[in-house]
């Protein structure tokens, strides 16, 4: 006994024809359905009801050729849906249509006319209208089978061997049924009953066998319309009353082949044919597009970390580096203070206190970075600006003589509380004049670093941080906040993406504008109790008529 292994129910919602009708479908079905009534009511009571047309001999090759091509595909598509979610359902409606394309080779085998004047290449009269009914009988039964079992439990289903071999037991029986019928009626043609008069005309027997074959076909709709749970059933339905309805259009008004009630029947049954292999196509486009977009999301997924984890990375070398190169050249200050012939101890426990306030702020900076990797609401305490800003260039004392820059600070009146986090502001303000020293280090006098506060709107403070440096280039002005672009040789591109995001999370903006006469103005917005527009980022900084010197009298804390 073959060894089964469990069906996840999940799998089956990848297969759109296991899944209910949309509203669209069924609308679309309805309309199939009404138009081809109305086609049916003007041809058998309408104006076209006593239309003439000519014999086309050309027609009934065409006609067979895409009869087996659109139910050949959709067998084969069918077959490979059972592949996969292995319901032996799908096997018996891959089965159906495997039928439907083989009975066309016996059907254009005895249709008189094709190979031979008014008769056909094997067979007899009677030979073509029976392979019609066979046809026309067959499938609904095997529809029957589908909707019988469709809905049976399933809770197993066969390895990737077993279901190759039932497909292969399927198209072998099909085949041997089709092979059965096609001889049965071309062999015993003399024995069949007489529901043809010649080889245009059908005679008063016709009528019978139609019957019970038309009966087929509604007893399927009744069958799949009772049971329909999903798309597929709803289309079959449709192919169902297509079938039934070929029936009668067949025989009425003229009861006769190449009438254009005969042409019509033949055009439904291109249609009957095309309906669920359209399906199974929309299918196929439709997980293709499926696919293509989990495989895009997943690839954006998988670049979006790779991009989250260097911008990581980049903006904790790119904060702890200002701690501690702070850091190294306080020790490198300490160490020659005590290599001195007479060691200058107070010097060098100056030198050291610094060494401990950098480690506590790298350790800072580090916790921040931290908390701002989590969902939880930042602390947030109230500022004093002006000693935030007062703090950052002191710490940037040492860069700030080296290069011999002046530094102007200009608080503008009494500021406005604010609230926010106080590392993390601090931090903006350092980048911002690390910046602003490195845009000045390679340049000639002025060097002038002005650093203003000021009341904005009433409830903020607008700080802006200027320089005489060499300025923002107008084709990086679009790209200089995005994160990993830098002009620097040695930089990260992460600080000023850095500085925006701790800015817009305080509810500010941070923007740059040039200044006059050369170097850069970067601005930001604190807001206080009430939420502060955010200004013109056009806005420009003024400066003051005064300098003061190389730094300004200023301590750390």
């Amino acid at each position: 006994m073959v060894k089964a292994d469990a069906v996840f129910p999940e799998e089956q919602h990848f297969i759109l024809s296991t899944l209910s009708p949309s509203a669209a479908q069924k609308r679309l079905a309805l309309g199939v359905v009404c138009a081809i009534t109305t086609v049916f009511g003007l041809i058998t009571v309408g104006p076209f009801k006593h239309v003439h047309v000519e014999r086309v001999d050309a027609f009934v090759p065409s006609y067979v050729t895409a009869m087996f091509v659109c139910d050949s595909i959709t067998a084969l598509l069918l077959y490979a849906q059972f592949a996969i979610v292995r319901a032996r359902a799908n096997l018996v409606i891959a089965s159906a249509y495997l039928f439907a394309a083989l009975v066309m080779l016996p059907f254009i085998l005895v249709f008189p006319g094709v190979f031979r004047p008014d008769e056909g290449l094997m067979g007899g009269m009677q030979s073509t209208s029976w392979v019609y009914f066979f046809q026309h009988a067959g499938f609904p039964l095997f529809i029957l089978g589908y909707g019988l079992i469709k809905d049976a439990p399933a809770a197993r289903r066969l390895r990737q061997a077993a279901a190759s071999a039932e497909i292969a037991v399927s198209i072998a029986l099909t085949g041997a049924i089709v092979s059965a019928g096609g001889l049965l009626f071309i062999k015993a043609h003399s024995w069949l009953p007489r529901v043809t008069v010649d080889a245009m005309h059908f005679g008063a027997l016709w009528w019978y066998p139609a019957t019970v074959v038309a009966l087929l076909n509604v007893i399927g709709i009744v069958v799949l319309w009772s049971r329909r749970r999903v798309a597929l059933d709803l289309w079959l339905i449709v192919v169902m009353f297509l079938y039934a309805i070929e029936i009668p259009l067949s025989y009425y008004p003229d009861p006769e082949r190449f009438s254009i009630g005969w042409y019509a029947v033949r055009g439904f049954g291109v249609l009957a044919s095309s309906v669920v292999l359209m399906l199974l196509i929309h299918e196929m486009a439709t997980l293709y597009a499926r696919l293509l977009g989990a495989v895009g999301a997943q690839r954006r997924e998988r670049e979006a970390r790779l991009i989250t984890g260097d911008a990581v990375a980049a903006s904790i070398a790119h904060e702890v580096r200002q701690p501690l190169t702070a850091m190294i050249t306080s020790a490198d200050a300490g160490l020659r203070f005590l290599d001195r012939a007479a060691p200058d101890l107070d010097k060098a426990k100056e030198a050291f206190r610094l060494i401990a306030t950098d480690g506590h702020r790298a350790g800072d900076v580090v916790a921040s970075i931290r908390a701002s990797l989590k969902t939880d609401p930042a602390k947030r305490t109230a500022l004093n600006v002006d000693e935030l800003i007062e703090q950052a260039l002191a710490l940037e004392r040492s860069d700030l003589q080296k290069n011999r820059i002046q530094v102007k600070v200009e608080p503008r009146g009494e500021l406005p509380e604010v609230r926010g986090d106080r590392i993390q502001v601090q931090q903006v303000l350092l980048n911002l004049i690390t910046n602003a020293i490195h845009a000045m280090s390679g340049k000639e006098e002025p060097k002038v670093l002005s650093v203003t506060s000021e009341a904005y709107e009433g409830a903020g403070v607008l700080v802006s941080v200027a320089d005489t440096g060499t300025g923002i280039e107008s084709q990086h002005l679009d790209r200089i906040f995005n994160p990993l672009f830098t002009t620097k040789s040695d930089g990260m591109g992460m600080g000023l993406a850095i500085c925006r995001a701790i800015i817009e999370a305080h509810h500010g903006r941070l923007w740059f504008a040039p200044n006059t006469p050369r170097g850069a103005v970067f601005q930001f917005t604190l807001r206080g109790d009430a939420i502060v527009a955010a200004p013109d980022p056009r806005l420009s900084v003024s400066r003051a008529s005064s300098t003061l010197p190389v730094f300004p009298a200023c301590r750390p804390s």
